[in-house]
């Protein structure tokens, strides 16, 4: 009886430390998306808008320097 109930108590145990490795594999790999998405984005999506962003400047500069003139 005691090595059954010490046979399920390791089984209990090792069925929680899977379970508690695998939701620390899967928080690690959600940050680590996380932070590619971040990279991505100031890599690709900020650059193109600040690159329209000084398009839209440098065009309305010049509009308003043709109505100067």
């Amino acid at each position: 009886m005691l090595l059954h109930l010490m046979v399920e108590l390791l089984l209990y145990l090792l069925v929680d430390l899977m379970l508690y490795l695998l939701v620390d594999l899967l928080l690690h790999l959600l940050v680590e998306l996380l932070l590619h998405l971040l990279l991505l984005y100031l890599l690709v999506d900020l650059p193109l808008y600040l690159s329209v962003d000084l398009l839209l400047h440098l065009s309305v500069d010049l509009l308003l320097h043709l109505l100067v003139e």
